[in-house]
């Protein structure tokens, strides 16, 4: 088999820059077919922080994804950020949940992306679509709220993924809304700790029915910025998404 690094090296070596974060992610592939970690819930940890975020009990743990990406700002009347959404890849880590490499993986991630410039996630992810390799677990966008027709809400959609049981499925989605949010134990640079729920219905999707956002690295906006000059930005993070129920992954 070639090499996916190799493919990648050939479709972006024209561009300086980019194969630093193709090679990053090479360096911690995941091995290329799903693990079972339905008897791996335990290895989050959160006791570090509170009791306002915990993996679900009553739910499997089936898949983890490492995301590489950026958080959405606009500027407000108040002269602060607001978060419109965001866009980023995740690649399939389950296999990687008892490895002793996990847990460095988001920083270890966000330094090559964070230090990668000229080209946008949505450029990356159209390129490792090329390929399609195995360990796409999905991607993550923001869709308006299907439910009540306002807003937007954070959408995973695994429908291209190189899982063969999901690939195609109009169900291997979530779309969902917020249970808790903690700022990040470590650095205010970090964005927030999640735990959303599915939306429910068959907008909601059926691939999981909640998931937690843990290991954030970056992502946060500038404290202020001028309404009405300031121009929207981008801003890249890293973390892990961890994904429980649904009855597709059973």
């Amino acid at each position: 088999m070639v090499s996916f690094k190799y493919l990648m090296q050939g479709a972006l070596a024209s561009a300086a820059g980019h194969l630093s974060i193709v090679q990053q992610i090479d360096s911690i592939r995941s091995v290329l077919s799903h693990c079972d970690i339905s008897h791996d819930a335990g290895r989050i940890d959160l006791a570090q922080i509170n009791n306002q975020i915990v993996p679900p009990s009553n739910l499997t743990l089936n898949f983890v994804g490492l995301a590489f990406g950026v958080q959405n700002y606009t500027c407000t009347q108040s002269n602060n950020f607001t978060n419109v959404g965001a866009v980023a890849e995740l690649f399939d880590v389950s296999c990687l949940v008892n490895s002793t490499t996990l847990d460095t993986m988001p920083q270890s991630l966000f330094e090559t992306w964070n230090a990668t410039n000229g080209t946008s996630i949505q450029q990356f992810i159209d390129v490792f679509h090329t390929f399609n390799p195995p360990d796409i677990l999905a991607q993550h966008y923001f869709v308006q709220n299907p439910t009540t027709g306002q807003g937007v809400s954070p959408k995973w959609d695994f429908t291209s993924s190189g899982n063969p049981q999901l690939v195609g499925n109009p169900d291997a989605i979530i779309v969902a809304k917020g249970k808790a949010s903690i700022p990040a134990p470590q650095n205010a640079t970090d964005i927030n700790w999640l735990d959303v729920v599915n939306i429910g219905g068959a907008a909601g999707g059926k691939v999981a029915d909640e998931v937690l956002r843990t290991s954030t690295v970056g992502g946060q906006p500038p404290t202020s910025c001028e309404f009405g000059k300031t121009e929207d930005i981008s801003v890249k993070y890293t973390s892990f998404y961890w994904f429980f129920g649904g009855s597709l992954a059973q």
